[in-house]
């Protein structure tokens, strides 16, 4: 009887559901029909196999220790400039894996500041390639994850029982053994899970951080594989090793996540009483310095050298510059195509499937699904031509899932509280959705838009493996320049990719949320 209240059919949805879960299974069939039978694991194999576990979990584990203390501070101090902070914290999953790493060796490289300054004092250099360097990017992108997270898990304890400790005069490691530690063994887990999947499929800092064969990820390797060999029947091997992985990952990430809560409180705001003896303080300060360091200096490093190199960089760059953009706007727009009315379904009541199918773009790695479409393409067409529509449409499944959590919340919300009210008006179909639905959603829209946008013009990994000198995207003439040891280009580039991963995203965010109250 509920589904008469439903202004919108769930059949577009289930529709594109279906599309973009015969588009992932196609390609993971077309790599699994190319793998030559009876071919096994060679040592090269089972060496990218063993680097991509350990660097995961090294990384997994330095950006959860490092995590916990910046959080505890965030939690329990106020400061002028904290909500900056945490916003800030939420920079480096938008912010292009190939600046980033650019900015790290502008730091930590050979020539860099670090190593500049210990030359000064004569001590010896610090090198930044190989499975130590990996694990420091990983780091940097993932230790603001895990901080955000834990921070979360701190939120969520009741005030009450800070008030109460408060009361009880219970300070330092009693408060640490009492709520702390319960709090962190019900958190921490999970968070450890979750960037220990998201370091398993990483592309671009083992790409340029690895080192050489000994320093190999799986996703490297199939990339080595069929940019350099041509050899599909090892790319499609390791492909369906690197999806195994993959779904082992985010299943154990989702077994660890822990759905119990820690209680119920009154809602008052969250006011710490502990911490208040001046050692805390200066410990609490310094861990919040550090993480504002760590995250600001790479940036700052971009900023310095590639502002002089703006205006003399070469036309490869604008021209590369002006083909990201297009991809990213074509990636936001098959996104939003696909999401919207995927998040219509699911609110509609048709969740089950249609959550599965927004799920596996996380489960399966772009580039194997890179690598399927590669094969499947080249039977009836050039894979070249088509280098930047399957670019686009990768990347809008890549950024699927975190669309669809986005815009479903308040899809759900509209139908549920104007459904009825729109059906008893005769207003279903297109006019529920120009009158009702989408003025009400555009601030989720414009956010949900701009992540594609940033997270798309920023990608480094399909394009890899499709374009040539003419489709090249500016991450990819960017990682090119490094290689010709053109720095100063590379530096222009790199800030020139920051300004318009950031710029994109502030503008669609922006415009979703302008008049959005109207």
């Amino acid at each position: 009887m509920a589904s008469r209240f439903k202004p919108i059919s769930p059949f577009c949805g289930i529709l594109v559901a279906a599309f973009a879960v015969a588009l992932i299974l196609g390609a993971m069939l077309a790599v699994a029909l190319r793998a030559e039978a009876g071919r096994g694991i060679g040592p090269a194999e089972w060496a990218a196999i063993k680097f991509t576990v350990l660097q995961a979990s090294l990384s997994a584990i330095a950006s959860v220790i490092l995590a916990i203390p910046v959080a505890r501070a965030l939690a329990r101090r106020r400061f002028p400039g904290r909500r900056i902070l945490i916003a800030l914290l939420g920079a480096p999953f938008i912010l292009p894996a190939i600046v980033a790493v650019f900015g790290l060796l502008e730091v930590f490289g050979r020539t860099g500041w670090v190593n500049s300054g210990l030359s000064l004092l004569g001590l010896p250099p610090l090198h930044i390639y190989g499975l130590h360097g990996v694990v420091v990017a990983h780091v940097f992108f993932n230790m603001p994850l895990a901080t955000r997270l834990i921070l979360q898990g701190w939120q969520q304890v009741p005030g009450e029982r800070f008030r109460m400790a408060a009361q009880l005069g219970i300070d330092g490691m009693a408060m640490v053994r009492l709520i702390e530690i319960p709090m962190l063994v019900k958190v921490v887990p999970g968070t450890l899970a979750v960037v220990f999947a998201i370091c398993m499929t990483s592309f671009a800092v083992a790409l340029i951080l690895g080192g050489g064969p000994r320093a190999t990820t799986v996703e490297l390797a199939i990339y080595q594989a069929f940019r350099f060999d041509f050899d599909l029947g090892r790319a499609a091997m390791l492909s369906a090793i690197q999806m195994a992985l993959t779904i082992a990952a985010a299943g154990f990430a989702l077994g660890l996540v822990r759905g119990d809560s820690f209680g119920t409180g009154l809602g008052r705001s969250l006011q710490r009483w502990d911490g208040a003896k001046p050692v805390s303080r200066i410990l609490d300060g310094t861990w919040v310095a550090l993480a504002a360091f760590f995250l600001l200096l790479p940036i700052s490093a971009i900023m310095a050298s590639g502002l002089p190199a703006l205006t003399e960089m070469p036309h490869e760059v604008w021209r590369s510059a002006v083909v990201s953009i297009a991809v990213a706007v074509a990636s936001a727009i098959l996104l939003l195509g696909m999401a919207l009315p995927m998040s219509l379904a699911i609110a509609a009541g048709r969740s089950g499937f249609l959550e599965l199918a927004g799920l596996m773009g996380l489960a399966v790695s772009p580039l194997v699904i890179g690598t399927g479409l590669f094969i499947m393409i080249v039977q009836f067409a050039n894979p070249l031509r088509l280098a930047l529509p399957v670019t686009a449409l990768v990347n809008a499944l890549t950024v699927l899932p975190f669309a669809l959590r986005i815009l479903v919340p308040e899809t759900r919300e509209i139908i549920q509280g104007q459904g009825r009210l729109a059906m008893s008006l005769d207003m279903d179909g297109p006019a529920f959705l120009r009158l009702v639905h989408l003025p009400r959603i555009r601030a989720q829209i414009g956010f949900a838009a701009g992540l594609s946008m940033a997270l798309s013009i920023g990608d480094l990994g399909v394009i890899a493996l499709f374009a040539d000198s003419e489709t090249a995207t500016l991450p990819l003439t960017m990682y090119r320049l490094m290689g010709a040891y053109r720095m100063e280009s590379a530096a222009g580039a790199a800030l020139l990719l920051l300004a318009l991963s950031f710029g994109l995203f502030w503008i669609m965010d922006r415009g979703g949320r302008w008049h959005a109250e109207a």
